[in-house]
C-alpha cells in the first residue's frame, strides 16, 4: 500500500535582526520525506540564500531534530543563524509556544536552542560546542590582504583562529573607520582559503549604535559567500576569544555585537561566556523574523 508523503513546506525568515529584511536570510524546509540528498543541494541553489536548512522527519516523540544545513555549493556540519532560525521555525509551526528548548542534531554535534521572554521579545540562545584555538597569525598577512594599513590593527592582540564548529579566524581592529574599509584582495583571497579554510572576522570597539559593544563584519570566501550579514558561528569564536584574552578585563562576557550595516543588513547578536563547572560555556542569541512561507512543487 503506499503512502503519501506531504508537499515540502519553506518558510524564509530573517536572523538576528529586529524587523523583517535585516539580519541573515535563511530558508527552513520542512516535511522533508520524500528529498534525496541531491535534491536539498539543488533546492539549496536554487533559492540561494546563504544557508537553506532541512528538518528531517522525527521518528519518536523527543524534543530533537534532525537538521542538515545545505550553501549553494556544499553541505555544512554546523553553522549559527541557521541554527537558531531553525529552532524558531520548528517551535512555530511544530509545537506549542510553550516550548522552552529544542535540540538539533547537527552533523557537528547536538545544540540546544532555548527560547527567553524578555522586554516582549523572544530571544533564542544557542549553546555552542567547546572552542578549539587554532593557529595565529602575522599583521603583515592580514594586511595586505584585506587593504588595510598596519596601523589600523590592534597590535595589543593576536589574529587567531578558533572553531566551534566551523573556523574563524578573529582579527581586532582599531576602529569602526578600519573596518568600514577592509576591503577582500581578490588576488590573495584564493590562495589564502587554499592554505587555511576559514572564515575571516573582522571587529572593532567603535560601533554605529551606542548601544552596542563591539562592531563586526565577516567574511566567508571560503564557502562563496563575499560578506555575511549575521554570524552566529563567527561570533561564537569571537566571544571564545574575547573570554580567553579578556579583552573586556573578565573571562565573563555578556554584550551586544552589530553586523551587517556596511552591506543594508543590520543585525544585533548577544554573546555570552561563563563558566559553567569550570568549562567556558558560549552562547550566541537573538530575534527571528518571519517573512515568508510556501511549498515546493
Amino acid at each position: 500500500m503506499k503512502t503519501s508523503m506531504k508537499t515540502p513546506t519553506f518558510y524564509f525568515v530573517d536572523v538576528f535582526a529586529e524587523e523583517k529584511y535585516a539580519g541573515n536570510q535563511l530558508a527552513v524546509v520542512m516535511d522533508t520525506d520524500s528529498l534525496s540528498d541531491e535534491q536539498m543541494q539543488k533546492i539549496a541553489n536554487e533559492i540561494h540564500f546563504s544557508e537553506t536548512t532541512f528538518v528531517l522527519p522525527k521518528k519518536q516523540n523527543t524534543k530533537e531534530f534532525n537538521v542538515r544545513i545545505f550553501t549553494p555549493t556544499t553541505e555544512l556540519p554546523f553553522a549559527g543563524h541557521p541554527t537558531l532560525g531553525t529552532a524558531y521555525v520548528i517551535k512555530h509551526s511544530k509545537t506549542n509556544n510553550n516550548t522552552k528548548q529544542i535540540t538539533l542534531n547537527l552533523k557537528a554535534g547536538k545544540i540546544p536552542v532555548t527560547f527567553e521572554q524578555k522586554d516582549g521579545k523572544e530571544i533564542l540562545w544557542m549553546k555552542q560546542l567547546k572552542p578549539v584555538f587554532g593557529k595565529t597569525f602575522q599583521i603583515d598577512q592580514f594586511q595586505s590582504l584585506l587593504n588595510l594599513e598596519k596601523s589600523d590593527f590592534d597590535s595589543k592582540y593576536v589574529i587567531q583562529e578558533i572553531s566551534t564548529g566551523l573556523p574563524f579566524i578573529i582579527v581586532p581592529l582599531k576602529n569602526l573607520d578600519a573596518v568600514k574599509r577592509a576591503r577582500i584582495n581578490p588576488t590573495k583571497i584564493h590562495d589564502f582559503v587554499k592554505q587555511t579554510p576559514a572564515g575571516i572576522l573582522i571587529f572593532s570597539p567603535e560601533t554605529y549604535d551606542s548601544n552596542n559593544q563591539l562592531n563586526v563584519r565577516v567574511f566567508v570566501d571560503v564557502f562563496g559567500i563575499p560578506e555575511d550579514p549575521a554570524t552566529g558561528s563567527g561570533n561564537g569564536c569571537l566571544v571564545a576569544y574575547l573570554s580567553k584574552y579578556q579583552y573586556f578585563g573578565t573571562h565573563a562576557v555578556n554584550i551586544k555585537v552589530e553586523q551587517g550595516f556596511e552591506i543594508r543588513r543590520p543585525s544585533k547578536l548577544y554573546l555570552k561566556a561563563k563558566k559553567e563547572d569550570n568549562n567556558l560555556s558560549i552562547y550566541i542569541g537573538g530575534q527571528v523574523v518571519f517573512v515568508a512561507k510556501g511549498k515546493l512543487f
